[in-house]
């Protein structure tokens, strides 16, 4: 169809799971992509599917390997809400929000607290990367993919923390077995992307991701929190 109505460059959101179990500390764009789990299958293959046609057609992408997006917008009413819901920082705000007990899947990771370690993003750095590829894509013939992340990760023991001193309250934690699909470790390198979009994260801080979710978190209406599903740290 886009071939049909001449519309002939595309902004894929892909995902740091087309990569699979990382071999180096951090990831750059040419690490193999031999995902572990559904999702990340899923993205690679639509990857696959844009390079095919960007070499068969005339026809152009640019696909944004996101990290953990997270944050929110509350003076405007947008954050996440999912049902059920599966991401770390909302889980664990529902938690306190909720007084409902936190699980850590895994704390025997090679990471230094042997939790897992993710390199998260404010959402509205990720909308700005999109408007700055959108500029790519006016101004370069190729397609290219780029990493989206900051470079630093955060261990979920690490979050748990920052969450319990935003909000001003402990959270009942409970250790549990690994689940399968995760990676101990996933941090970006976003060098491409900082070089060729010319593009810099300048809301991902730790402390304000979680203090703008919490704000969401906190304004929701209570009836958006009727079902509460156990917990699961991504």
């Amino acid at each position: 169809m886009m071939l049909k109505h001449k519309v002939k460059k595309i902004i894929f959101s892909s995902s740091c799971a087309v990569y699979g179990m990382p071999t180096t500390q951090t990831l750059n764009e040419d690490h193999h992509r031999s995902p572990i789990n559904p999702y990340g299958n899923t993205k690679l293959a639509i990857e696959l599917l844009h390079e095919d046609c960007a070499h068969a057609y005339d026809f152009q992408f640019v696909a944004l390997r996101y990290f953990n997006a997270a944050g929110a917008l509350p003076d405007i009413g947008l954050g996440e809400y999912h049902e059920p819901e599966t991401h770390l920082i909302p889980l664990l705000l529902r938690a306190v929000k909720n007084n409902k007990r936190f699980y850590i899947f895994g704390t025997d990771y090679p990471t230094p607290d042997g939790t897992c370690m993710r390199d998260f993003l404010h959402v509205s750095d990720i909308a700005q990367a999109h408007l700055d590829a959108l500029t790519y894509l006016g101004e370069n013939s190729a397609s290219a993919a780029f990493n989206l992340g900051t470079g630093s990760g955060y261990s979920v023991r690490e979050i748990i923390e920052t969450v319990e001193r935003i909000c001003g309250k402990k959270i009942d934690i409970i250790e549990s077995d690994r689940r399968p699909g995760d990676p101990p470790m996933l941090v970006a390198n976003a060098s491409k992307a900082m070089k060729e979009l010319k593009w810099q994260p300048k809301f991902s801080d730790l402390a304000t991701i979680i203090s703008c979710a919490w704000d969401f978190e906190s304004r929701r209406h209570p009836l958006m929190t009727a079902t509460h599903p156990q917990p699961v740290a991504r």
